[in-house]
């Protein structure tokens, strides 16, 4: 989505300006060629030399000390997009009210090439009408806005107001740069792992971290597609995704009985519980009363139904997560609960499945045709998934690396 794209980071002067090195680098790494433009301020936060090293080219800092006479003009009419982060309170400002007070926001009002922007700063700062009213304005005017998280602050503080994670800014960058090759299409995915209540505080769960399921959520939106994702934990939501949370089966069965319908494509990444007790407990259950006698009964079938009502069309994904007779298994779920796709990993294998930021995968498809793709990070590998989806549904992609 990057390879090739002049992108122009600004950098203001906040706390968070340290993130943006890692929002350089990742977008160099993606193939990007970097332009920095830090503010006075941020010079107070990160050396201009760091920036300059991670990036494609030299920090730019100032209107008058540049070898173009007109710097801004040229940052402004050769960039495929501005990313701003941190974007302070001052620059929003300048920003929405028009204001041309540095190398910075003369490049912002001299391009015509998409922006976007990623506010940090303190809570009440961030909650202020007058930030709010700046950002409504942005928004009117189509500049993208990477909302700020919640968490720890400067000076020990919790509250909104967070810089988004690097991650999550080069995600919102790769979805604005997209050509859309999946836009207009509905894409359903399910992560995390189901919780079957025992009592009050005591659940069945399983190990399933929902990263692999994220990832997948993040790579469609990247691709242009409209994202529902259904989900169990509370993981960054990817740019451009809406999140349905669930906790149990039975939720997730009735949501995706729901969107399933009139999705295009529809991935279950979810670990979704086997067995559930017949009955929870109302309260706790104390430990002097003896041990309970626990009767389950199995979940629902939720991948099964959905391929028993799969509308002509829709490309259905499954995942089966096994520690033994890997391919077997997963041929057998494969054609058991009419697939078009299945994602089969080894879970006992070292860096594979629940709770790693890696994955090694063979993807399985109706038609016999079989990819294996080795330990490579989550979003490598939802890659490879939406990649052999486009295949399934005939359309050309970029094959992953």
């Amino acid at each position: 989505m990057l390879a090739g794209k002049r992108i122009v980071l600004g950098v203001t002067g906040g706390i968070a300006a340290y993130k943006a090195v890692e929002v350089c680098r990742r977008l160099v790494d993606a193939g990007a060629h970097v332009v920095p433009v830090m503010t006075a301020g941020a010079e107070h936060f990160v050396g201009r030399t760091t920036l300059s090293a991670l990036a494609s080219e030299p920090v730019q800092t100032s209107l008058w000390n540049e070898a173009s006479p007109i710097p801004h003009t040229r940052l402004g009419q050769t960039a495929d997009l501005i990313v701003v982060a941190p974007a302070t309170a001052r620059l929003l400002a300048a920003y929405a009210a028009g204001l041309s007070t540095d190398l910075l926001t003369n490049t912002l009002l001299a391009t015509r090439a998409p922006v976007v922007v990623c506010p940090a700063m303190h809570t009440e700062m961030w909650e202020h009408p007058a930030v709010q009213a700046n950002i409504a304005t942005l928004r009117s005017r189509g500049v993208h806005v990477v909302e700020p998280e919640s968490g720890r602050l400067a000076g020990g503080d919790i509250g909104h107001g967070r810089l988004a994670a690097p991650e999550v800014i080069v995600a919102a960058v790769e979805q604005v740069l997209s050509q859309g090759p999946w836009a207009g299409l509905h894409v359903v995915v399910s992560a995390g792992g189901t919780r079957e209540p025992i009592d009050a505080v005591r659940v069945i769960a399983n190990r399933s971290s929902g990263k692999q399921g994220y990832a997948i959520a993040a790579e469609a939106a990247a691709r242009g597609a409209r994202v529902t994702l259904v989900s169990t934990v509370d993981l960054p939501v990817p740019p451009g995704t809406e999140v349905q949370a669930v906790e149990t089966a039975a939720q997730m069965e009735a949501v995706l009985t729901e969107l399933a319908p009139t999705a295009d494509v529809v991935v279950m990444a979810a670990a979704v519980a086997d067995f559930r007790p017949v009955a929870a407990a109302e309260g706790k259950i104390k430990k002097h009363d003896g041990v309970p006698q626990i009767v389950l009964e199995p979940t629902p079938d939720i991948l099964a139904g959905l391929g028993a009502t799969k509308p002509q069309g829709q490309v259905l994904v499954g995942f089966a997560a096994e520690t033994s007779d890997l391919l077997a298994n997963a041929q057998s779920k494969l054609e058991r609960k009419r697939l078009d796709l299945i994602v089969a990993n080894d879970v006992a294998a070292p860096g594979v499945g629940f709770q790693h930021d890696t994955n090694a995968v063979t993807l399985l498809r109706a038609d016999g045709v079989a990819h294996h793709v080795p330990l490579t990070d989550k979003r490598s590998i939802a890659r490879a998934v939406l990649d052999t989806v486009s295949e399934i549904r005939g359309e050309a992609h970029t094959p992953a690396t």
